[in-house]
């Protein structure tokens, strides 16, 4: 699948950008957070979600993976298709969805377009653990790009064989030994000597 796009800005809005790949211009639907970080851009990299429905392909894009990160749990929810998920992500940044979906803020998510109580509980209740899980213990100090590193370290682990919470426990450490910024690669490879 596609999983980001590199090219020449040739147009753009608050929705949506248009932009060169290989002589093929694509568009690709945007929230107004990505869209306020390409001000200035000529050339940008989005990372990408295909969005495929039995009428239509529709292309979503992201300035940074986390809120990719984001917006996939957001359509996972029943009743929350893109367009709603894109909303969130244009009121709130991907990190203020985290810590609203974590603290049981229902009162954030009340404040966005098409969002009303009972979705808003139902976003928090089905997203919850998932989020705690994926940041680990302590969800509230790890920081958020960290946690999408770890996440893609632990995927690869999984992928190879190893015990998902043997894993996670490794990388757990390894990210507080060794910074929340390290590539993805080397904490890979840390665990590896550990697992092994």
């Amino acid at each position: 699948m596609i999983s980001f796009i590199r090219g020449p800005l040739v147009s753009k809005s608050p929705t949506s950008v248009e932009i060169e790949a290989g002589g093929i211009g694509y568009e690709i639907h945007i929230s107004l957070n990505t869209f306020s970080h390409l001000e200035s851009l000529k050339e940008i990299k989005l990372h990408t979600y295909l969005h495929v429905k039995e009428d239509s392909h529709t292309l979503y894009g992201f300035f940074d993976t986390q809120e990719r990160f984001i917006f996939k749990h957001l359509i996972s929810v029943s009743g929350v298709g893109p367009n709603t998920a894109r909303v969130v992500l244009s009121s709130m940044t991907s990190e203020e969805v985290r810590m609203a979906i974590i603290s049981n803020n229902v009162a954030a998510f009340k404040k966005v377009k098409g969002i009303g109580p009972k979705s808003a509980q139902r976003i928090i209740l089905d997203l919850k653990d998932k989020l705690v899980k994926d940041a680990g213990q302590n969800a509230g100090s790890t920081v958020f790009v960290s946690n999408t590193l770890q996440d893609e370290a632990l995927s690869a682990l999984l992928s190879l064989g190893f015990n998902k919470a043997k894993a996670n426990k490794v990388l757990q450490g390894l990210s507080k030994e060794l910074g929340s910024d390290t590539p993805v690669e080397q904490l890979i490879k840390s665990a590896l000597k550990q697992l092994t």
